[in-house]
């Protein structure tokens, strides 16, 4: 088998992997406190999007990041569990069975922690949506972990740094199993609307209070100017 370096992930499939991972964990470390409730806010709508991009991409995206190319069974991914146990570990270009369940994982509890922030964030079913918002977010931390886990098992067990090739989107394999294309238009598109979307978010607030302060004291001083108005 003569095998080259080939490309495996286009550049909009990067650029949603490592913005989802910042939008995940910048929103799970402020989401206790009030005063960081504006970047929570935030990073919980980009992160909504992102899931949306990514289900889309699964369907329309290059040949890797489709998820007709990782749909495995349960008896593939015990297959590939095992054989990690073994002497020749199954070689997966691109997502491998049990890599491919914890993706379909983080984009479901992904879902239900943006539908449910939503909910909770707008007062839609009063406190309803607190717990289930809370539980599904530790979910997805506990399956982030796992995810994090395997990716570095893998890396040693196959001797390769999968990591480094979600930055550089190229692996080792058979020159038929790369892609053409890297998209690059679209995904400087994606985070560029990202990062739009950002400085908007930051430069209003910093618009209408005159700097940065804490989300706790704006609502504190909308109120009394309501009452003034009032009076």
């Amino acid at each position: 088998m003569n095998t080259t370096r080939i490309l495996v992930w286009d550049i909009p499939t990067r650029v949603f992997h490592w913005l989802l991972a910042i939008s995940f964990a910048g929103a799970y470390v402020t989401a206790e406190s009030e005063a960081w409730r504006l970047v929570h806010v935030t990073l919980g709508y980009t992160f909504g999007g992102l899931i949306l991009f990514r289900l889309l991409w699964g369907l329309v995206g290059t040949r890797h990041a489709r998820f007709s190319d990782f749909a495995f069974g349960p008896r593939r991914v015990l297959a590939y569990l095992r054989s990690l146990l073994g002497r020749n570990p199954e070689h997966h270009v691109g997502h491998n069975p049990a890599g491919s369940w914890a993706i379909y994982a983080i984009l479901l509890l992904g879902l239900g922690t943006a539908l449910s922030g939503y909910a909770l964030y707008n007062e839609i079913g009063g406190e309803a949506f607190e717990d289930v918002h809370e539980v599904v977010a530790n979910l997805l931390l506990g399956i982030v972990v796992v995810h994090i886990a395997g990716v570095i098992v893998s890396s040693v067990l196959h001797r390769i740094n999968l990591p480094r090739s979600m930055v550089t989107g190229y692996k080792t394999g058979e020159a038929t199993q790369g892609i053409q294309r890297a998209h690059a238009g679209l995904g400087i598109a994606l985070a560029g609307l990202v990062l739009a979307f950002w400085a908007n978010a930051f430069g209003v607030r910093e618009a209408l209070v005159g700097a940065p302060i804490d989300t706790a004291d704006t609502q504190s001083a909308m109120q009394e100017q309501d009452h003034d108005d009032d009076d």
